[in-house]
């Protein structure tokens, strides 16, 4: 491994890390020798089994039952983070849900869970985390956005919007904190492959891939390539971009 991609003694938190796209990502730091610290809303198993799992590659991990949007237990959860780990150095703001339907028909319980889990909790981790990296004069912060952030996409206003306002978030907290040497970027992704993706039809994946002009979806691993390149000094340079990881999908 490249000695720029080497993240040895660093602490990333990682939101939203029990399946799909954000497993990857926590997969990745953990192979790069960054210790591990993730959240996850509900399957305590499942989290504990990942745990080990990130343990065995010769790393600290911890796994965090936590509600990010709410702004005191994101408070806790860095608290928790740096008695246990002693710095926080990465975070990758990757937790999001759907919840999909018609702006006609949206109700705004639909809105309100869609905006809290994937802005608000964005805004309240990186309020939280930028004191200890402010502290310590460095950090990455890496916002998980969508492709939908940028296109729109019928039936998605809701998620749209939080995707967006991520987008807008990036390049604000890279204004703000560039002067203490830390950088936030986001990552849009286009179809990626993951369990979300499985309930999909044949024929809903084929449209999509018909759009794609490397002529298919993308992986987890596609996107967590991108953030261990943003997490590491080989992008010591780049904040307050969003690079879009969608086989050219958007351009």
């Amino acid at each position: 491994m490249s000695q720029l991609l080497d993240l040895t003694g660093k602490t990333a938190l990682v939101t939203g890390a029990s399946r799909g796209i954000g497993k990857g990502i926590a997969l990745a730091l953990a192979k790069a020798g960054a210790n591990v610290a993730f959240t996850f809303v509900s399957s305590v198993e499942k989290a504990k089994v990942f745990e080990q799992e990130l343990i065995q590659l010769g790393i600290r991990a911890k796994g965090y039952q936590s509600n990010a949007a709410n702004f005191a237990e994101a408070d806790v959860l860095v608290e928790e983070i740096l008695k246990e780990f002693g710095t926080l150095d990465i975070l990758v703001n990757n937790a999001g849900i759907t919840r999909d339907g018609l702006l006609m028909r949206m109700t705004e319980q639909q809105w309100d869970e869609v905006l809290d889990t994937n802005l608000k909790s964005a805004f309240a981790l990186t309020k939280s985390a930028m004191r200890p990296m402010m502290k310590a004069k460095q950090g990455s912060i890496i916002n998980i956005t969508s492709v939908v952030g940028v296109t729109g996409n019928a039936g998605q206003a809701n998620y749209a919007a939080s995707k967006a306002g991520m987008i807008g978030l990036t390049k604000s907290v890279a204004q703000e904190l560039g002067s203490r040497n830390i950088r936030c970027n986001a990552i849009a992704p286009g179809f990626i492959e993951t369990e979300m993706t499985e309930a999909l039809s044949d024929e809903v994946k084929a449209e999509w891939i018909k759009s794609i002009p490397l002529k298919r979806g993308g992986s987890p691993a596609d996107v967590a390539n991108c953030v261990l390149f943003l997490a590491s000094d080989a992008a010591a340079y780049i904040s307050g971009q969003t690079i879009h990881v969608c086989g050219g999908m958007v351009m």
